[in-house]
């Protein structure tokens, strides 16, 4: 018996594998978009080669651009100006600050293991002003009932000096100094206090003066790797009528070059400078508790007070703050 061929049975044939390899391909495209999500996912920032998330022992993938001086300024007015403050304990405070000193050491997924801890997490930004990126360590739990603030990190250069602000809304306008800096020079760290400093009735919350805070654990930590410190503060201007800025060391006579640079940078840009070496100031800062911390470490602390004209004018707080930036040691 002769074998007939039929056409129909060949066509239906070719059409299955043609489905089966579109199938395939289509399986194969969704398995490659899953990958990531369900593989290591390994994030080359992290020192440990710990995975990036921000779920507990990591940090937040590197994904997010954001203006950095509105963000802060959003936290200075929705967060730190209406923010109870709750005493850390040792414990929690030696956390914080062991914790900076992981992530700047590049063991970061153990910093943030060790943040867990105090329900603080790590986040990283880039800034749209300048292209950088940022590491934002923050109360991830009660930013407004603990008062405990943040901490920032410049991660486009090796860190080297800090810059803090202790008061902001206390010291209207404080923070847009501090941000001046940091975005100023490269390799900075900017430690800012988390509650107005009379949110306490104990006055607890005042961390320019109190051994006892977060923020003057962190500060520790900076001055015990030799970072110079700037803070910075605000006065009144009838406080010194005749000046735009008090420039002095606090208690720390280390910084005496830095803070010389500092005054002739300012005078330069139009800045009235008192001096608290050269003369009699007021608002010298001898009492702030980081600028003992600094003395006793032996490293630069300047103690720098900008008048409430000053800190009311972006374009006057821009120069100041490159200023300063130029001032402080490489």
């Amino acid at each position: 018996m002769s074998m007939v061929r039929n056409p129909t049975t060949k066509v239906t044939i070719k059409r299955t594998l043609i489905g089966i390899a579109v199938t395939v391909v289509t399986l194969g495209a969704l398995a490659a978009l899953f990958v990531p999500f369900g593989g290591r996912g390994t994030d080359a920032a992290n020192g440990d080669g710990s995975q990036g998330s921000s779920a507990p022992g990591g940090h937040d993938r590197d994904h997010e651009r954001v203006d950095l001086a509105r963000r802060i300024t959003d936290f200075t007015r929705d967060t730190v100006a209406h923010s109870d403050y709750l005493p850390p304990l040792r414990a929690q405070r030696r956390t914080a600050a062991e914790a900076v000193g992981l992530f700047l050491d590049g063991r970061r997924g153990e910093a943030g293991r060790r943040l867990d801890d105090i329900d603080f997490g790590i986040r990283t930004y880039t800034d749209t002003a300048t292209g950088r990126r940022f590491a934002e360590i923050s109360d991830r739990a009660a930013e407004g009932r603990r008062g405990w603030g943040r901490v920032y990190i410049d991660l486009s250069a090796t860190s080297r000096w800090s810059v803090q602000v202790p008061h902001p809304v206390a010291d209207s306008g404080s923070e847009q100094l501090g941000i001046g800096v940091l975005r100023a020079r490269r390799g900075g760290v900017l430690v800012m206090a988390g509650a107005h400093r009379n949110a306490d009735e104990k006055g607890r919350a005042d961390v320019a003066h109190r051994r006892d805070t977060v923020f003057d654990a962190v500060c520790d930590e900076l001055a015990a790797r030799r970072f110079p410190g700037l803070q910075v503060h605000g006065f009144a201007d009838s406080t010194e009528p005749d000046y735009d800025v008090i420039a002095s060391l606090g208690s720390a006579d280390k910084g005496l070059p830095t803070a010389r640079r500092a005054a002739t940078a300012l005078r330069h840009e139009g800045f009235a400078v008192c001096r608290a070496w050269a003369r009699r100031c007021a608002l010298e800062g001898r009492g702030n508790v980081q600028g003992r911390e600094a003395e006793d470490q032996g490293v630069p602390f300047l103690h720098m007070e900008f008048s409430r004209t000053v800190r009311d004018d972006a374009a006057r707080v821009r120069r100041a703050s490159a200023a300063m930036a130029a001032a402080l040691p490489s």
